[in-house]
């Protein structure tokens, strides 16, 4: 529906009403794991999608599957569990599947997906390494299923706006990017300190945010990386992961990328990305929200700063819908398998620098954004 402009040039223009498909023609996904990222964050999301809708719920738990089923209006009969997940075939509202499992099982289920003939949006990292990654890609190739990984970031609107002004050049290429994605955590037992499930500690969960983003914005891919280490003695969280990670990415073009990410201190996110004529500064750049976005450049004798109000969606809802919008498309999506698997390629890289204690020359990745589907429309 389109109603006619009602403010004047001077004022922002406000977005077309959202036009949501029809209950009947959405695509209907079955979530597969029930923790603390789906309940907050991923079924909550569904209520803001406008082209996909919740059918079915996967878990271990039948007391809590049950219990989540009966707020989001979930039939039992649409309950599976994990031992009887190839059920999933014979359900034709199940189009797509959204594996929210820990990364060490993220493989198992995305394949055992493919094979019960549902595409596939599955959480980063995408698994625990290069090699469970390839097999991922090429079970859904050989299944005729579309393979997406939910870098939820990257279908955020400010991050895209970012990545349009580095784009344009407007200011000059982009030459340094300085991006730190920190918290501390708690809970010993849980999975992400056990390397069988998670695969890494702050690397592959918080500062694959860090990496991405370099590759993202850049559209390159590094020839060079130095990475480092570090843990704090006796910490009982820290016997199978790392605590910290610090990596410096060098990339054909002379653009530098410096990276931190820990799990062990204030939580903190935000990158700054630097040309010959401006500076960016992007706060919680990797949050679920309180995106701020600015940049600082000359302005005659002055120096402004400006500050970019974007606006603010909900990153799942939007990663979600483009799921979906390639589901009935048959378009790749803009993130996906190739994508997941050049990041695990780079952090075995980074754990081997650190191993090592020296530099890893990697080779030359001509083009941009190789590992990439077609780009976003900015309309949405």
């Amino acid at each position: 529906m389109k109603f006619p402009v009602w403010t004047a040039q001077t004022e922002r223009p406000a977005p077309d009403p959202p036009s949501p498909l029809p209950p009947d023609q959405r695509v209907g996904y079955a979530v597969v794991g029930l923790g603390r990222l789906s309940l907050e964050n991923i079924l909550p999301a569904f209520g803001e999608t406008k082209k996909s809708k919740l059918v079915a719920l996967v878990s271990g738990t039948p007391d809590k599957a049950k219990a989540v089923a009966a707020q989001q209006g979930i039939s039992p009969e649409a309950i599976y569990s994990y031992a009887d997940f190839e059920k999933i075939s014979s359900n034709p509202q199940i189009q797509a599947v959204y594996i929210v499992v820990p990364n060490g099982l993220h493989k198992e289920y995305v394949i055992r997906a493919a094979k019960a003939g549902k595409h596939v949006l599955c959480e980063k990292p995408m698994a625990n390494s290069s090699a469970e990654a390839r097999e991922m890609i090429a079970a859904c190739k050989q299944a005729g299923r579309l393979l997406m990984i939910a870098y939820r970031s990257r279908y955020e609107p400010n991050n895209r706006h970012l990545l349009k002004m580095l784009r344009e050049e407007k200011y000059g290429p982009l030459r340094l990017m300085s991006a730190v994605n920190v918290q501390n955590m708690a809970a010993p037992e849980q999975w992400r300190f056990k390397k069988e499930l998670a695969g890494g500690g702050a690397l592959p969960d918080i500062g694959l945010y860090c990496l991405n983003a370099a590759r993202f914005l850049s559209g390159e891919e590094p020839i060079e990386i130095i990475g480092r280490t570090q843990s704090t003695a006796g910490d009982p969280r820290f016997r199978e992961v790392e605590e910290t990670v610090a990596f410096t990415l060098r990339f054909p073009s002379g653009f530098v990328a410096e990276c931190s990410s820990s799990y062990g201190m204030h939580e903190s996110r935000y990158l700054t990305a630097h040309t010959p004529g401006a500076a960016y500064h992007f706060r919680n750049a990797f949050a679920y929200e309180g995106h701020q976005l600015r940049v600082s450049h000359r302005d005659g004798k002055a120096e402004s700063i400006d500050e970019l109000r974007v606006g603010a969606k909900n990153q799942f809802a939007l990663e979600i819908d483009h799921m979906s919008e390639c589901v009935k498309s048959g378009r790749q999506p803009h993130t996906p398998g190739e994508e997941g698997l050049q990041d695990h390629v780079l952090m075995e890289a980074i754990y081997r620098s650190a191993k090592g204690r020296e530099p890893i020359t990697l080779p030359v990745v001509p083009g941009r954004d190789t590992t990439r589907g077609p780009a976003l429309d900015e309309a949405t």
